[in-house]
């Protein structure tokens, strides 16, 4: 039934947060839901059925909303926020299944996760390659190095939440959105006003001076 399927997607999702997919067993799930193992077999046959059933609809969700910010007439620096905010709101709402889905799914997956998830990994890794090399083009981004690298730097830093976020205990995630945007569009070390300029030292002219 739908009830026992998301019952057993519900108990491997914290079974996987709390121990990790390597280390769960299909008998683990089971004896979580309450069932045996064979009657696991109905709803999955593996533990990466029950993998890409979780990571699946959250990765669909991210191409999804990415390919909705890009899609957009507006300046490369709001799709830059909006991209930000599309991948970091997941974990408002689908902590856990986003912590799986990276730590598990898209770090340390299994060959045949890797392998149904791959064509969708690449898109979504495109089109934020594809964002900051157009803000590159038009001079809304310094050229500060390869596109792809400057999107998977960015990247890193997003996915890291996997490692550490908890929506209970820290801190808001529109206050995320806000600090990694500033931080990834501005920089952390202040530059200063035009009226702070250090003003040019004056040359001095032959037979200037003391003499």
């Amino acid at each position: 039934s739908d009830l026992r399927r998301e019952a057993i997607l519900q108990q491997a999702v914290d079974l996987f947060d709390r121990h990790g997919y390597v280390n769960t067993s299909l008998d683990d799930v089971a004896k979580a839901v309450g069932i045996k193992r064979e009657a696991l077999y109905y709803y999955d046959r593996s533990r990466a059925e029950i993998l890409l059933a979780i990571i699946g609809p959250q990765t669909a969700a991210l191409v999804d909303g990415m390919a909705g910010v890009v899609a957009q007439d507006l300046p490369a620096i709001e799709k830059l926020e909006g991209a930000i905010r599309n991948h970091l709101q997941r974990f408002d709402r689908y902590c856990l299944e986003m912590t799986i889905s990276l730590r598990d799914g898209v770090m340390g997956a299994s060959p045949e996760v890797r392998s149904a998830m791959q064509r969708v990994w690449k898109e979504y890794e495109s089109m934020w390659t594809a964002l900051i090399a157009g803000g590159q083009r038009d001079g809304s981004f310094e050229r500060i190095g390869d596109p792809k690298m400057v999107a998977f730097g960015i990247l890193g830093m997003c996915n890291w939440l996997s490692r550490w976020y908890n929506p209970r205990k820290d801190a808001a995630i529109e206050e995320l959105i806000r600090t990694y945007f500033v931080m990834v569009s501005q920089g952390m070390v202040p530059r200063p006003a035009a009226a702070q300029k250090r003003k040019p030292v004056a040359r001095r002219t032959r037979g200037s001076g003391a003499g």
